[in-house]
């Protein structure tokens, strides 16, 4: 249990989760979970999103990203509680506790599974200090409590290992298969087309943790610069092509697990 105040729990969160291994980060809505990733991303931890307002695709996308080790954060609700079954999940870190004690125990029992080792942590702000003593006292568990701020020990005890930050501008662009390219305005072999086309850094990559909602620098247009938004970390390049995001067929079965559990846990 750490103590900490509600403007360093972001640079903790970013502490615990650009350690090695895979983080499960637990929020207590869907706006929380959007946010939280977002945040993620823009301090250089690569995370995907997991929650009721993503469509069935993108679940199983996001899910097989995490599973399949592309990206090792995954910011869910607690659609993710009882639903996912992901081996060698080192942390879950409740960023928000939650309202039920059964809700707490099923969100930390995504770590420590099949005979594996794993550690949970809450962070808890001061105005949550009774509700959590109270949470915590249904579950039945005595946890340490710490009050700490960012660069504390014990934040490297918890999660060991050396940080990795991955600015948006380093993540590389992979094009997958299974998603057809569509030719742009200017068409293939073409330099630039007519107004000047559209070109894209700083995209997702594969070989390293990745996020979602990445944003791409467009190049100069008809009336000045532009700048395109990547869809899902897909963005087109200058001969038109939408690059996207290689997916994983390791893990198949961790995301078939979760697509028939989410149907049922689609309003949370």
């Amino acid at each position: 249990m750490l103590h900490v105040s509600a403007e360093d729990r972001l640079p903790i969160l970013v502490e615990l989760t650009s350690a090695p291994g895979r983080t499960l980060v637990f929020t207590r809505t869907k706006h929380g979970a959007k946010k939280l990733t977002k945040q993620l991303n823009a301090s250089g931890v690569p995370a995907v999103e997991l929650h009721g307002n993503l469509s069935q695709n993108a679940r199983t996308r996001n899910l097989e990203q995490f599973s399949g080790g592309q990206t090792r954060t995954l910011v869910a609700t607690d659609i993710a509680a009882r639903g996912i079954h992901v081996d060698d999940i080192n942390l879950v870190v409740h960023a928000d506790p939650p309202l039920e004690h059964k809700a707490y125990l099923h969100r930390s029992g995504r770590t420590a599974r099949a005979g594996a080792g794993g550690t949970v942590i809450t962070l808890m702000t001061g105005d949550q200090v009774a509700d959590v003593r109270a949470l915590t006292k249904r579950a039945a568990i005595n946890p340490v409590t710490t009050r700490l701020q960012p660069g504390h020990p014990l934040l490297a005890q918890l999660a060991p290992g050396e940080r990795t930050l991955v600015p948006v501008s380093q993540r590389i662009v992979s094009t997958s298969a299974d998603e057809p390219s569509r030719p742009g305005r200017g068409g293939p072999g073409r330099s630039g087309g007519r107004s000047g086309g559209r070109s894209s850094v700083g995209a997702r990559g594969t070989g390293q943790r990745t996020g979602s909602g990445a944003r791409s620098a467009g190049a100069a247009g008809r009336g000045g610069a532009r700048r395109a938004k990547s869809d899902g970390g897909a963005s087109r390049s200058s001969s038109g092509q939408r690059p996207a995001i290689m997916h994983t067929s390791s893990s198949t079965g961790g995301a078939a697990a979760f697509s028939a559990s989410s149907r049922l846990s689609g309003r949370r």
